[in-house]
């Protein structure tokens, strides 16, 4: 009765762990379609395999130690007195500190590397994005194609995309996958964070950080056309669009909570909109000189 009540337990708990391992592979995270996300997937698959060295032994020995020093196993020598080996010490702290050293290289390594301020070596010019995050939306500004699309974002696969992140009201977090490296948008700051995708095709973007009533509702999709011209062509639609964003009024109203926002695309933003978003929070703790001075007069102008 004891036995099969054990195997009972053992079989769920075997049932649990298949359903785990079959429902990540579809894991984003493990498929990455861009340069960082593939580096990421190597770090976490490369310090997975180096605490499995100590993983999967503790384990074995687990039950291997259960199995054999078993009430029934009278023949196998009882020690209560036994109380050290220095063999075993050997062991157990070395092979620790040798992975333990190993990951620190690794950590520090990545973590420069890695680092999402830093852009990313390319021969080809990197595009400017810059994000807004919404209650409860994603509003992406082109500066330099003086455009702008709520809760959608396309760019050309193969080239560098410099993201430049705000919030309006409150900390969210912006996260594409599959492209990689989630990052925080605060309203008052701007954060960079520098992503490529190697791939065409259409990823989901979500908002990672809890931000209020209309959180999971956050989704935008995020676009990898297949060349430049693809994008150039993507562009000129947009400017067709009636959709127009023609003062800082405009974008207040758009800023107002709302949830499940449809795609929409504004073929007209005003000048430095993504600036003046940013220095609408007294103390902005933002961005270069040269932004600043930008905004400052963009601030005077308004006042005046």
């Amino acid at each position: 009765m004891e036995a099969s009540r054990y195997k009972s337990i053992l079989s769920r708990v075997g049932l649990f762990c298949a359903i785990l391992l079959l429902s990540g592979c579809q894991s984003a995270l493990l498929d990455p379609k861009g340069l960082v996300g593939v580096r990421e997937k190597e770090l976490i698959i490369t310090s997975l395999l180096l605490m499995l060295i100590v993983v999967i032994p503790v384990i074995l020995m687990t039950i291997y130690f259960a199995y054999k020093y078993r009430a029934s196993n009278t023949e196998v020598e009882y020690a209560p007195e036994w109380s050290h080996s220095t063999k075993i010490e050997l062991v157990v702290w070395t092979i620790p500190i040798i992975i333990i050293a190993i990951l620190a290289v690794i950590t520090w390594r990545s973590t420069h590397e890695l680092e999402p301020s830093v852009p990313l070596k390319s021969d080809i010019e990197p595009i400017t994005i810059e994000v807004v995050s919404l209650d409860w939306k994603w509003l992406f500004i082109y500066p330099e194609q003086k455009i702008a699309t709520v809760n959608y974002v396309a760019f050309p696969k193969d080239v560098p995309v410099t993201f430049k992140i705000t919030s309006d009201n409150i900390m969210n977090s912006f996260f594409i996958p599959r492209l990689g490296s989630q990052i925080y948008a605060m309203p008052g700051m701007v954060t960079r964070l520098h992503l490529i995708a190697n791939h065409e095709g259409e990823y989901k973007g979500i908002s990672s950080s809890y931000s209020g009533e209309g959180f999971s509702h956050m989704k935008f999709v995020a676009n990898a056309l297949p060349d430049e011209r693809s994008f150039d062509e993507w562009v000129r639609e947009v400017k067709k669009q009636p959709s127009m964003l023609h003062a800082f009024s405009d974008y207040q109203a758009l800023a107002e909570p709302s949830e499940n926002v449809p795609v929409t695309y504004y073929s007209h933003i005003p000048q430095d909109l993504f600036e003046s978003v940013v220095m609408q929070h007294m103390g902005s703790l933002n961005m270069g000189e040269e932004e600043s001075q930008h905004s400052h007069m963009d601030m005077a102008e308004h006042k005046g």
